[in-house]
């Protein structure tokens, strides 16, 4: 029996429970410790802050932006729309470059879902699903965060549903640095 050859994947991680970012940065560890050459793209996170992968995958030569404005309550509404626009930009010019073998779009899931103030004209999910269907044809494509629409899910080869089933956040104990940050 002949194997299928290996096409880029659409890999998604959602759901409510903890693990989506860390399962995806293990996925960019495997590709890089495999020769890949590994983009992360942090749809949330702002520079602003210091994350501790964002420390580490630079020791390791991965190549990882933070592009967000934070979380939504932290700024205007108009830094969050432009920190969008400037991030999806910059994706798509990754994305179409073709020298990459796999790109992380992290929190992407969490920014289609803003529902806040509007953002389908800096940031679509019709946008988004052009731009899987049009990507190289090598390319694995990573899409993290909460609630995933049902447009990506239908386009993704693998999706996985993070599941909580017990965390002590629920119970008042804060992030911990290292764990979650």
């Amino acid at each position: 029996m002949r194997l299928k050859q290996h096409k880029g994947r659409v890999i998604i991680y959602t759901g409510d429970g903890k693990g989506k970012t860390t399962a995806a940065l293990g996925l960019a560890l495997r590709a890089a410790g495999r020769g890949k050459k590994v983009a992360i793209i942090q749809f949330i996170k702002s520079p602003e802050r210091t994350y501790g992968e964002h420390i580490m995958m630079a020791k390791l030569g991965i190549e990882m932006s933070q592009m967000g404005a934070g979380f939504t309550w932290t700024k205007t509404p108009e830094e969050h729309r432009q920190a969008l626009k400037k991030a999806w930009q910059f994706a798509k010019e990754k994305i179409m470059s073709g020298t990459y073998d796999m790109i992380i779009l992290d929190e992407l899931n969490n920014a289609l879902a803003i529902d806040r103030f509007p953002i389908d004209d800096v940031l679509s999910v019709e946008d988004v699903v052009e731009l899987i269907r049009m990507r190289p044809s090598h390319l694995h494509l990573v899409i993290t965060g909460r609630s995933a629409k049902k447009e990506l899910t239908d386009v993704a080869d693998i999706v996985t549903n993070m599941q909580a089933i017990k965390h002590d956040y629920c119970e008042g104990v804060s992030a911990v640095k290292g764990i979650e940050f």
